[in-house]
């Protein structure tokens, strides 16, 4: 859909939102069956930083910014920015100019499949970026495009008012209808997970705790001495 801008769509609760923000992008992905994970080529332009945010989408012509000036308006309070274009592209699309406009109404950060710049400024300003490239090829405002659309990034549709969570390990997209859903059985694999730990630093191996000396017998995997 090209040439729109919905305003006021349904948005996940931010209490939803933000309980979903103590877990890491993994143990959420691992929540909803190894699902919502966007392509490991957006990566963080900052390190030990968690987000989790409503997506406020943007779809633009590749090398044009036009659509993110009229996304601004559109964002507030706990939203998180989500661009991408029609085509590939990884000219800068986003700047420290846009995180500063943006860091005014609350947004809590941003996620484009396209290049950004600024990514020093970005760091100092403590606004989170997540990107395909980093790059400091200018753009035009000329074309239009829409915001607040279903937009596909890697696979993954992003609905406008999804939850977006971000970390270290990269992007995850939560539909907005499973939130708390997913709220629920994060915390359930985070404590499953808080026994395994406390398990291996008792000295427990993976090979018993998970079964897996079984697995190695079914598939003919086999211990033999060094000098045998």
């Amino acid at each position: 859909m090209m040439g729109v801008i919905v305003t006021d769509p349904p948005k996940a609760d931010l209490k939803d939102v933000d309980a979903l923000a103590r877990y890491g992008v993994a143990t959420v992905s691992e929540a909803m069956g190894r699902t919502g994970l966007l392509g490991p080529d957006i990566r963080p332009v900052q390190q030990g930083v968690r987000v989790a945010g409503t997506a406020v989408t943007v779809l633009s012509w590749p090398g044009d910014n036009l659509m993110i000036h009229a996304a601004v308006e559109q964002c507030g309070e706990g939203d998180l920015l989500v661009v991408t274009t029609t085509s590939p592209c990884t000219d800068g699309l986003f700047g420290e100019l846009f995180a500063t406009a943006l860091q005014q109404r609350g947004v809590r950060g941003v996620v484009t499949s396209t290049g950004i710049r600024d990514t020093q400024e970005l760091r100092e300003m403590g606004f989170a970026a997540w990107s395909r490239a980093v790059s400091s090829q200018g753009t035009v405002k000329a074309t239009g495009g829409s915001v607040n659309v279903p937009i596909a990034v890697d696979g993954q549709v992003i609905h406008p008012g999804d939850v977006i969570l971000a970390d270290d390990d990269g992007v995850v997209v939560v539909p907005r209808e499973r939130v708390r859903e997913t709220v629920e059985k994060s915390e359930a694999r985070e404590a499953k997970e808080a026994a395994t730990r406390a398990a291996f630093i008792d000295g427990q191996l993976g090979l018993d705790r998970y079964g897996l000396r079984e697995v190695l017998e079914r598939l003919g995997v086999r211990y033999q001495p060094y000098d045998a």
